[in-house]
């Protein structure tokens, strides 16, 4: 390992040693070349990547050392006291060069062109890395050895990212150690010996066919541009770098756009603290969605007499017919003129708006700010009531707090991993990473889910439950803790409070009753109970498969029982933590966007949270929770006597119309809106349904920050301007709040941005009140809580105390209740829906990036192969799923991690929207949907839907993996 880049903090001894004859102090630990980088001594290297793990195969850093016969590699040999080192000797020199010559020897005529701004300097620099060292240290090939140089390599270019040039490798083993070591995909490989020597995929198959996942680590660790992003083959001379964050999942990785004529051509992972340069295929190759010729480029209000026709939205680019281009004072006008009309005429409870959590935390602040203080109700909610409610349902009842209580890197520290509802490798692909590097060290995984996923390679048990019956098995745990006298004392005795109502509720859940209700063996149970009540350090993190059921506020219970009553909470490595989905999921809901706190979890209906906000707003607020997402689709189809019935709705950067559950019922409740106003960058399914559609910013494209699942706010900086008349988020906010009678008046750069940030961290002084503007600026990223400027921020909290009244936390006892849909003899087969790796949310996104979806182009619904047998179909056959709700045609992929009787469907396809089959029933604490489990009935055969609009229909691309 590296030594840590402030050893100081860590009190790391220090080394005295010479380098060329200068006294210099390195770290413990720390390399020779590390060591002399720091003091302004740069050595040539190139198979030494920071952060990897040290190779010394290059030998083109090698150094000489006092007493020592042969010449030593500087990157993997550290300083001793007293060492004498010569860097820059005449023959430590002379063999660095050579190194360099004869590596640079064997290179092609043509490179890559790293880095140049002219025709000379390109030249200087066509072999990255290799080309930059030889030009600094005045080293050329003589001609001799060029005609020596190996046989010439066929370049690869059937992976849709990336391009393959080994005829430019010098088989460094960086891209070996970037996918077996960093990312742990063991996709790349070394193979044959002496000149035969080379690197493959899998068994050397082109990289097109292997198993890769295209995260594009082994692409940013080359040296050389034998392996290269296919956007930027050619010259790599961009206009511009600059830094930001991720826009899709809650990891929050940090990365660096670079734009070349106003695009971005490339992204760079950085080396933040949420992913230290590691990226997905997401993250690195999902970018070009901002430049799909789909984008909305003018403001759109919808052509008088035409419909709303909730059941012709199966081509989402066919707009034409039904909006007319407008100016965005006439568009303006239009949505909120529209939205105060019906408030003057119906009351303040006819109105709602859904916001986002792709956007950023000042336009989430704002945006639920324009409902309560503008529509004057609590109607406002977002996608959080559809992935994590329930989690935060239980957590703010237990812990008092509804962020993770330790960062996803932390799992560095935990001896024992439990991953329950989680496919982190499709989810979050780049926390996926740590876990398994936690595994290569000697941590133990945990694995519990219904479906077999691709983590439990590296798990240490797998307990693949029967879906629904999470509180069954984990009660099963919690009951072996307690009966076998494993339950920390201390922690209950003065941290704990209702334990024993726990202890009395779990008496009938013993491993051997429940066994037969999950599918786990008995001694499986208590085998992994023991192990997580006596291991040194446990942390549990979960995603949807916990919180999408009517049962998922219990399901989180029993997992903050757990680590309760084991102690394994409040310290490193051990805690709670829930995968939050999209990119400012948690930023959003700190910020108010759900209807029935107003920012940073205050209760709207608190008495004294209620006045300290009519005062900081200086408007009356409305006193009554408002209604969730669900309810307001109900509220809208209510009957016109009903007084709280939705007439008028503002959706921002939301997609309910994909996103909802029983998606016709929630399709005919937006069509039925007298008024409903979209504002997007694409022409989603729900703004076909719209009313006025406005055209908005995406993520690259403002500034802004976001908070990701590690509870770090974080900054992301405007890369390029939006297209056409497209406008920046905010201001189209706060255009709609004048118009709603507002008199907001933010001021400065981009509508006013920091100003909004800096009213929403009074409004949450409690937790960020000393991550300032500024301070983010320089910074990039800071972790709440942080209640100063001096405050460094705590990425783990409650190692003395809960958030909770008392400080303490609450155990709640809970018992088996059902999925409100259960299978029977007319439907069979349990749905579970999800993500999968390429494609994110709805869609609406990830389906216009040409790599993306090039690589994932198909709807499919993944059976277990012997459920296939049965139906008598094969991998890429049509089979229609059918619900009591609806009912798609979709590809067959066989899947073998799926149990028997269940199949998944990923939900971000609209030609096979896997919420026309979802049951809106709601868990009563959190009022999130079951997602996750509904009763369905296969046919083989069917008509799957054309692809028409985004995605493709081209045959030739649609391949479906059969895999086992």
């Amino acid at each position: 390992m590296n030594a840590p880049t402030n050893p100081k903090e860590l009190e790391l001894q220090t080394v005295e040693f010479k380098l060329d004859g200068k006294t210099i102090v390195s770290y413990e630990g720390e390399t020779i070349l590390k060591a002399a980088k720091r003091h302004g001594v740069d050595i040539p290297h190139l198979c030494f990547k920071d952060g990897y793990r040290p190779d010394g195969n290059c030998r083109a850093c090698v150094v000489e050392i006092n007493g020592e016969r042969t010449l030593a590699p500087s990157c993997c040999r550290s300083a001793t006291p007293g060492m004498e080192v010569k860097a820059n000797s005449e023959r430590a020199v002379k063999s660095q060069k050579l190194v360099l010559e004869m590596l640079l020897s064997d290179m092609p005529d043509e490179g890559f062109k790293w880095v140049g701004d002219s025709k000379e300097e390109e030249l200087k620099n066509q072999h990255g890395e290799l080309s930059t060292w030889a030009a600094r240290m005045d080293v050329t090939v003589r001609p001799e050895l060029k005609t020596l140089r190996r046989e010439k390599v066929g370049s690869d270019i059937s992976h849709p990212a990336m391009a393959v040039n080994l005829d430019a490798c010098i088989q460094c083993n960086r891209c070996v150690r970037a996918c077996r070591e960093e990312q742990v995909n063991d996709v790349i490989g070394y193979a044959m010996r002496g000149s035969h020597s080379e690197i493959v995929f899998d068994l050397n198959d082109p990289m097109g066919d292997s198993s890769c996942v295209a995260c594009g680590e082994c692409v940013q660790a080359c040296p050389t541009g034998a392996l290269m992003p296919k956007g930027l083959i050619g010259s790599q001379t961009v206009d511009r770098k600059v830094d930001s964050v991720c826009p899709f999942c809650g990891v929050g990785c940090q990365i660096t756009y670079k734009v070349k004529d106003e695009k971005i051509v490339s992204v760079e992972g950085r080396d933040g603290p949420a992913n230290h340069n590691r990226l997905c295929v997401k993250g690195r190759f999902g970018m070009d969605y901002i430049h799909s010729p789909q984008r909305l480029t003018k403001p759109l209000i919808r052509k008088a007499g035409v419909p709303k026709d909730e059941n012709a939205i199966q081509n989402p680019q066919d707009w034409s017919n039904i909006f007319r281009e407008a100016t965005w004072e006439e568009a303006l006008e239009a949505a909120g003129g529209g939205l105060k009309k019906l408030k003057d005429k119906h009351g303040l409870k006819v109105l709602a708006g859904f916001g986002s959590a792709k956007g950023s935390n000042e336009e989430a602040y704002l945006f639920q700010k324009l409902v309560r203080t503008g529509f004057g109700s609590n109607n406002v909610d977002h996608c959080t009531r559809l992935c994590h409610a329930s989690s935060v349902a239980a957590l703010l009842e237990g812990v008092g707090s509804g962020a993770v209580s330790n960062q996803v890197n932390d799992v560095e520290h935990s001896s024992l991993i439990m991953l329950i509802g989680s496919n982190p490798t499709a989810n979050h692909p780049v926390a996926a990473t740590w876990f398994k590097n936690a595994a290569k060290r000697g941590a133990k995984i945990v694995l519990c889910d219904p479906r077999k996923t691709d983590i439990s390679k590296h798990a240490w048990r797998t307990m693949q439950f029967k879906p629904d019956t999470d509180v069954a098995m984990l009660n099963a745990m919690i009951y072996t803790v307690i009966e076998e006298n494993l339950v920390d004392q201390d922690f209950i005795k003065n941290r704990a409070n209702n334990f024993e109502a726990l202890k009395e509720n779990i008496k009938g859940y013993s491993p051997e009753a429940m066994a037969p209700i999950c599918g786990i063996p008995a001694q499986t149970l208590r085998e992994v109970a023991r192990e997580f009540a006596t291991t040194k350090s446990a942390m549990i993190l979960w995603g949807m498969g916990v919180s999408q059921h009517v049962h998922g506020t219990d399901n989180a219970r029993c997992l903050i029982a757990l680590v309760s009553i084991t102690g394994q909470i409040g310290k490193p490595g051990s805690g709670l933590h829930p995968l939050r989905g999209q990119n400012n999921v948690q930023g959003a809901s700190d910020a108010g966007l759900i209807p029935m706190m107003f920012p940073n979890y205050q209760r709207v209906d608190n008495p004294v949270a209620h006045a300290w906000f009519e005062k900081f707003w200086d408007a009356p607020l409305d006193k009554k929770p408002g209604y969730t997402v669900v309810e307001i689709m109900h509220k809208i189809t209510a009957p016109d006597s009903d007084p709280d019935k939705i007439r008028g709705m503002y959706i921002e950067g939301e997609n309910p119309a994909m996103s909802d559950p029983d998606l016709n019922h929630a399709r005919h409740a937006l069509a039925s809106l007298e008024h409903l106003v979209v504002q997007d960058i694409f022409m989603t399914e729900t703004a076909l349904l719209a009313d006025v559609v406005l055209p908005a910013s995406a993520w690259p494209e403002k500034v802004g920050t976001a908070s990701n699942t590690d509870r770090m706010v974080q900054m992301g900086k405007k890369a390029i301007n939006p297209p056409g008349d497209a406008k920046p988020d905010l201001w189209i906010i706060q255009e709609i709040a004048k118009r709603m009678g507002l008199n907001w008046s933010y001021q400065g750069p981009d509508a006013g941005v920091a100003e909004v940030y800096d009213e929403m961290r009074q409004a949450m002084h409690a937790v960020i009140n000393g991550i300032t503007w500024e301070r983010l600026e320089k910074e990039s990223s800071v972790t709440y809580p942080c209640l100063s400027a001096e405050d460094p921020g705590r990425p783990i909290v409650f190692d003395d105390q809960f958030a909770t009244a008392d400080g303490k936390v609450k155990l709640v006892p809970a018992d088996i209740i059902p999925a409100n849909e259960r299978p029977d003899a007319e439907y069979p087969f349990v749905l579970i829906t999800g993500r999968q790796l390429e494609h994110w949310h709805t869609g609406s996104m990830t389906r216009r990036a040409t790599v993306l979806d090039a690589i994932e182009p198909l709807a499919t619904v993944s059976m277990n192969g012997e459920d296939m047998t049965q139906l008598g179909v094969a991998a890429g056959d049509v089979i229609t799923v059918q619900s009591r709700r609806g009912k798609v045609g979709i590809h067959v992929r066989r899947d073998d991690g799926t149990p028997r009787g269940a199949i998944f469907i990923p939900f971000a396809y609209y030609e096979a929207a896997a919420n026309l089959i979802t049951n809106s029933a709601l868990d009563p604490f959190g009022k999130i949907p079951e997602f996750k489990y509904c009763a369905v009935k296969l046919a083989k055969g069917g008509q799957a839907a054309a692809v028409v609009g985004y995605g493709t229909n081209d045959p030739s691309r649609q391949k479906v993996a059969a895999t086992s």
